[in-house]
């Protein structure tokens, strides 16, 4: 560990988990590409991992701490290549439910001409499984679907050129926030979001308080409170499509992460 004390998650800046303070949601990204193995992140030797498979992070997956957290707590110990991609097609959009962690989170929209610099996470089959779980893929009423966005309507090119068709995105089954005429609006981060949130929506105050802090708090402790707030969300009439439904395929057969649903469909 002493060789890579400047390579620690700690010294980085990268160490909080959103899972654990919900306002640092998103969390903090990594300034490059680079191996996430236990508490460091090293060098990668290479951008392309065809034995894994390519996941777009456009909120918290991106965050070294909280992937660190998730694979933790089912024992995975096994290295994650994260590499920064320029991306065209997406954008970064907010979920339309409120997550039991105690946040709300961050959603892919489609956004034709828009560019971003975003994150691949190449999984393995076993930490594919953890990032399916956490994002409610397996459940027939989780929030988020796993879909393949590929190319050309969604153009994702790594540092050296290559462009890669396509790569699996998290869809929100419930839609995402408008911006007040319908279309997706962006994702200002945590404490700004939901302060929004609460001074325009008083059936939320209701529910969740009158701060961040309160809403983060009550939301984390109750599962059925977070439900409710997410009702509120469809009922006050804030919640549109991300154009990305289209690419939800009912592929999910079997295990999580294993045989035919680790595969990116025919193009």
């Amino acid at each position: 560990m002493d060789g890579h004390a400047d390579r620690t998650l700690e010294a980085l800046g990268l160490n909080e988990a959103p899972a654990t303070d919900p306002l640092r949601y998103p969390g903090a990204w990594p300034a490059e590409s680079g191996l996430l193995d236990g508490d460091l992140l090293l060098p990668l030797d290479r951008l392309v991992h065809e034995d894994r498979v390519p996941v777009l992070a456009v909120g918290s997956n991106a965050c070294p701490g909280q992937l660190r957290h998730k694979m933790r707590q089912t024992g995975i110990t096994s290295p994650v290549p994260m590499v920064r991609t320029r991306v065209t097609g997406l954008g970064v959009g907010v979920s339309a439910h409120v997550s039991r962690l105690g946040y709300v989170s961050a959603s892919p929209v489609e956004a034709p001409g828009t560019v971003r610099e975003l994150f691949i996470t190449w999984l393995d089959a076993e930490q594919l499984a953890v990032i399916d779980a956490s994002e409610g893929v397996p459940l027939p009423y989780g929030n988020f679907r796993r879909a393949w966005l590929p190319a050309p309507q969604v153009r994702i090119e790594l540092a050296d050129g290559t462009q890669l068709p396509g790569a699996y995105g998290y869809v929100n089954r419930r839609g995402v926030l408008h911006n007040g005429a319908g279309v997706p609006r962006g994702h200002p981060g945590q404490r700004e979001l939901i302060t929004e949130l609460l001074t325009s929506v008083p059936r939320l105050r209701q529910l969740f308080g009158v701060t961040p802090e309160e809403f983060c708090a009550r939301a984390s402790a109750d599962a059925r409170l977070c439900e409710l707030g997410t009702r509120v969300l469809a009922e006050e009439k804030l919640v549109t499509t991300s154009g990305l439904e289209r690419f939800v395929r009912d592929q999910q057969t079997g295990s999580p992460g294993t045989g035919s649903s680790l595969s990116p469909p025919l193009m």
